[in-house]
């Protein structure tokens, strides 16, 4: 799927509909409305599957950035997180995820791609579409924390791969043990 074929659109009020059509009643891996790394381990756990999805829908209300939709034919189909690491509190505590980059540092925790779009390079066009919105938004770097080009199982590929952002010119700052990789790219600030 080349990236003209798809229309990227932040996640808003607006797009909220679309959002929600495309992470289904349940809200994606047990219910979690890619709030995971938003909320701290006991505000995630306290608030259950309607309580994350409320917070993710209170963001969007109140025009956080938290990421990008992928829509082809007015169909959304993809999902990247991206959003300044700063709004990421569970990043700091995790081994793997943990920088001390300074500046506007933003990180693009997450994927998920819906089964009609999988195969199409949609993630692809996704990360590269969350790297130009971040720079846009006034980001100095982006990072990310993929897992390695080894078969993984789909479950682990929601963080993407290491050849994935390698070849959307991202570089390996730390290998972070043998299946994952803290990379990052640096990005000039849209003026």
């Amino acid at each position: 799927m080349p990236d003209s074929a798809v229309e990227f659109a932040p996640l808003s009020a607006e797009t909220w509909p679309l959002f929600e059509r495309l992470f289904g009643p349940g809200g994606v891996q047990g219910g979690c409305w890619c709030s995971f790394f938003r909320l701290s381990g006991p505000d995630y756990k306290a608030a259950g599957r309607e309580g994350r999805k409320e917070h993710v829908r209170a963001e969007a209300q109140a025009g956080k950035p938290l990421g990008l939709l992928g829509i082809v034919d007015g169909e959304p189909l993809g999902w990247v997180a991206v959003s300044p690491r700063k709004d990421n509190p569970r990043l700091t505590r995790s081994r793997v995820m943990a920088s001390d980059e300074p500046g506007a540092v933003w990180s693009v925790t997450c994927f998920y791609i819906h089964r009609r779009g999988r195969r199409r390079r949609l993630a692809t066009a996704l990360l590269r579409a969350a790297v130009d919105y971040a720079a846009e938004q006034g980001a100095e770097s982006v990072e990310g924390y993929p897992v390695s080009d080894a078969t993984r199982s789909a479950a682990d590929l929601y963080h993407g791969t290491t050849g994935m952002f390698t070849g959307a010119g991202f570089e390996v700052v730390e290998n972070r043990g043998p299946a994952r990789a803290l990379v990052r790219r640096c990005v000039p600030v849209a003026r």
